[in-house]
C-alpha cells in the first residue's frame, strides 16, 4: 500500500503529544487510544525485555479496548544508565537525583515499537542510541527543573529543550531519544506492507533541525 487513501488507519496507543509530533512527519492517517497498563518491571527483566514487553502489551491492550479497525501502533522509551532504568521523575527531588546522575556521562536509550496489523501479527523494532550529557550546572538544573519540562519525561530531561540542551557531541537517532525513530519505525510499516508518503529521513531532519548521520544504516537495516 503506498497511497494514503489505501492505506489502513494507524492507532497510535499513546498520550505522548512528542510521539504524535513525530508520527505526524510521516504523512499517514492516524487516530490515538490511550490505555493504561501495569508499567512495573518485573524481577530479574532486563531492560531490553522490559521496554519490549512494554511496547508489547500496550499494543495488544489497545487492540482489545478499541473498536476502531486499524494497525495499533504502541512505543515504549526507557533511560538505562548502568544497571538503573531511571522512570519519570514524580518530584523536584527526583528529578535533580536522575540529572546529576546523568551529568557528564554517558548513558543509553531504548525505544521499543510494536505493531499489531489487522491480521493480529504482532511484530517488534527496537533502537539505541547512547547519550552523552554535557556538564551543565547546578544552576542550569534547577532553572530545568522550575520550567516542568522534567517530570513528563524518562530519565528527567527532554533532548529537544533548547534552552537546557542536555546532550553534548550526540551523533545517534534523535528522534529515538524523544521517544519515537521514525527510520526504526518506517522498516516495521514495510512489513506491514504500508509506505509513508512522506520522505521520512528528509523530514524527520528538518523538523528536528538536526543532520542524521544513522539514517541510511538505520533503513537498510543495520540496528
Amino acid at each position: 500500500m503506498s497511497f494514503v487513501e489505501n492505506t489502513p488507519s494507524i492507532i497510535l496507543a499513546s498520550q505522548s503529544p512528542r510521539r504524535c509530533e513525530l508520527l505526524s512527519l510521516l504523512g499517514l492517517p492516524f487516530t490515538r487510544f490511550v490505555t493504561r497498563i501495569d508499567e512495573q518491571r518485573q524481577p530479574g527483566e532486563t531492560p531490553l525485555d522490559y521496554v519490549l514487553r512494554l511496547s508489547r502489551e500496550k499494543a495488544r491492550a489497545a487492540a482489545q479496548k478499541c473498536d476502531q479497525p486499524g494497525i495499533v501502533l504502541a512505543a515504549d522509551t526507557i533511560v538505562v544508565d548502568g544497571d538503573d532504568v531511571l522512570e519519570k521523575p514524580a518530584s523536584e527531588g527526583e528529578a535533580w537525583t536522575m540529572l546529576t546522575q546523568l551529568r557528564s556521562r554517558s548513558h543509553v536509550v531504548y525505544t521499543a515499537i510494536a505493531v499489531l496489523n489487522q491480521l493480529g501479527e504482532l511484530d517488534t523494532e527496537i533502537a539505541q542510541s547512547r547519550v552523552p550529557m554535557r556538564d551543565y550546572s547546578d544552576e542550569e538544573i534547577a532553572d530545568y527543573i522550575a520550567s516542568g519540562d522534567p517530570f513528563d519525561k524518562a530519565g528527567g530531561y527532554g533532548i529537544q529543550n533548547a534552552d537546557f540542551h542536555p546532550a553534548g557531541g550526540f551523533s545517534h537517532c534523535f528522534a529515538n531519544v524523544m521517544g519515537l525513530p521514525l527510520c526504526h519505525l518506517t522498516r516495521l510499516l514495510r512489513q506491514s506492507g504500508i509506505e509513508p508518503p512522506a520522505d521520512v529521513p528528509a523530514a524527520c531532519q528538518s523538523h528536528l533541525v538536526y543532520s542524521c548521520p544513522v539514517y541510511k544504516g538505520i533503513l537498510r537495516g543495520e540496528d
